[in-house]
């Protein structure tokens, strides 16, 4: 059954947050059954995300997988359902919502989550207080879900409004809400520098293997005397070079945590390395600095590995392999430097324009543009500049199998910088809507009841009070469980005086009281760490608010993305 949450003044979002939540409701995005919870929208991944270096010696921009967060499915336990998506790098939020990619909604839009926006500050009354000016929030339609047409009387849900209503609460405590915990996971953990995790994603053993081939035919031409010895020494050359990759990421993470900006993870994967920020930073400048010391410090290793290279036979191993670190990082830093989203040189450009502007994002709009046609010069002008032996090579005037690999380097990097520069434009809408989820806008009323309470006197309670939620409590008040709306479907009309609300209710947990301060991100964050169907909200005393239903969170998240920015 639908409730709305807490003590209060009722709000206008609520009433369109109930809005066809039986089961032959339409559903926004995904279509849930009735005993299937909807996908909580995923926290989008973090941004910005610093990505750096090719995955193989050549020219490469980083990859981001996360900025594009994947949706997870919907579960259903039993009696018990489960709803959450998974996050994008299947370690897990990308999700809820999709994630900086971003991830999609359960059959929304990307990073797309739910029904009703907030509808302004809430007031709540003190426990036991009435007010004859508070008018209760229903369902447009004025029933509880799955009971059209019938009075609490006979058993049904039927909510229709009482201006003179008093709102139903609770006296009762239960522990403050706890943040969640972190669960994502990316691949083998290497260790936790400065602790942050660093994850060797799956991807890497691909690359490390092309980059081993590649490089050691090269070594084998420069030193054939090494034979099958050259291949060893090449799979030294990619561990090195991601070793380089991994201090330039470790730059953004020193500098994110410098500005007190949290990161989730570093991941080294297929085309580079990436740091999740989960916060964006609060100035352009810090942006810059932020985006800038990668490159940077790629730029002082090559430098390291040149000054080295003076001191050893440029035709010996140890010289062919500091050749090779001083171009790699040379090219990890030209090519980040570039100034185009997703690149670091993107995000330098976006710094600039937002200062000029005051406007986070038209610099991220003018970035994006820049990194889609950065894109379009590298799908059609690194081929034509390999070719033309612009780029160190012979000039070839026949297509052959290196002119194709070429082609399909350049498409390869063409596709992740144009996937990225637009995932930066969604992710940039997507904060900007974030915050006007509110989990105390969206919180339905709630009336407690204890567990031995026939369902049908249940709802007549409820319709007193105009309230679409029920909290199971024991003697003294203490929330148990929350009856499940998908629950009270099910039981039949003419069995609800008979059934008992305990046995339609979810236990608590410890994740599923969630702060009635929680918004946006942080909001998303929390349903996810703890995929359920409704969450108790509670005062950061413990004093319970009401209940929030995570296919609320969802339609408001879809309508809010559909507003122009």
């Amino acid at each position: 059954m639908d409730v709305s949450g807490g003590r209060g003044r009722p709000r206008p979002g609520n009433d369109e947050s109930a809005e066809q939540t039986g089961p032959d409701a339409p559903a926004t995005g995904d279509t849930h059954a009735a005993g299937e919870p909807p996908a909580t929208p995923a926290a989008p991944a973090p941004d910005p995300t610093h990505t750096a270096g090719p995955g193989t010696p050549a020219p490469g921009p980083a990859a981001e997988d996360d900025d594009t967060p994947a949706s997870g499915p919907t579960t259903e336990d039993g009696d018990t359902p489960a709803s959450g998506p998974t996050t994008e790098d299947g370690d897990t939020p990308a999700s809820g919502p999709a994630a900086e990619d971003p991830r999609g909604i359960a059959g929304g839009p990307a990073h797309d989550t739910t029904g009703t926006g907030p509808a302004g500050p809430d007031e709540r009354a003190e426990p036991h207080q009435e007010s004859p000016a508070d008018r209760p929030s229903t369902a447009p339609d004025g029933r509880a879900p799955g009971s059209p047409g019938r009075g609490a009387g006979d058993g049904g849900g039927q909510l229709p409004e009482h201006a003179d209503r008093p709102f139903a609460h609770s006296g009762g405590k239960g522990p403050a809400p706890q943040r969640p915990e972190e669960r994502r996971r990316g691949g083998l953990l290497m260790g936790r520098p400065f602790g942050v995790p660093v994850y060797v994603a799956p991807s890497w053993f691909l690359v490390a293997i092309l980059i081993t081939w590649v490089f050691g035919g090269q070594i084998d031409r420069v030193l054939p005397e090494l034979g099958a010895a050259s291949y060893l020494v090449s799979l030294f050359f990619a561990v090195a070079f991601y070793a380089s990759v991994l201090v330039h990421e470790l730059a953004h993470t020193v500098a994110a945590l410098r500005f007190k900006l949290p990161v989730r993870r570093i991941q080294l994967q297929f085309f580079g390395g990436v740091s999740e920020i989960e916060k964006e930073a609060e100035t352009p400048g810090r942006e810059f600095v932020l985006a800038f010391v990668g490159p940077l410090l790629s730029l002082v290793l090559s430098g390291l590995f040149y000054l080295a290279l003076q001191a050893v036979d440029p035709s010996s191993v140890p010289g062919v392999l500091l050749a090779g670190l001083m171009v790699s990082n040379l090219i990890v830093a030209v090519f980040n430097l570039l100034p185009g989203l997703p690149l670091d040189g993107g995000r330098m450009l976006r710094a600039v324009v937002w200062a000029i502007t005051g406007k986070p994002m038209t610099g991220t709009v003018a970035a994006a543009w820049v990194g889609r046609a950065l894109a379009v010069s590298v799908l059609i002008g690194l081929p034509l500049l390999t070719q033309s032996g612009a780029l160190g090579s012979d000039a070839v005037d026949n297509v052959g199998m290196d002119t194709v690999l070429d082609a399909l380097l350049a498409a390869i990097l063409a596709a992740i910088i144009w996937t990225g520069a637009g995932n930066s434009l969604r992710m940039a809408r997507l904060r900007e809507h974030l915050p006007e989820l509110r989990a105390r806008t969206l919180t339905r009323r709630a009336v407690p009841v204890e567990t031995d309470t026939p369902l049908s006197e249940a709802l007549r309670r409820a319709n007193a009070a105009g309230a679409r939620a029920l909290v199971v409590v024991d003697t003294d008040g203490v929330p148990l469980s929350l009856v499940r709306e998908a629950a009270i479907v099910g039981v039949p009309e003419h069995r609800r005086p008979w059934v008992p609300v305990g046995g339609l209710a979810q236990d608590l947990t410890d994740g599923m009281r969630v702060s009635a301060e929680l918004a946006g991100e942080d909001l998303l964050d929390a349903l996810r760490a703890t995929p359920a169907t409704e969450y108790l909200v509670v005062e950061d005393t413990g004093e319970i608010y009401g209940v929030l239903s995570a296919a609320d969170v969802e339609r408001a998240f879809v309508k809010a993305m559909a507003r122009p920015s």
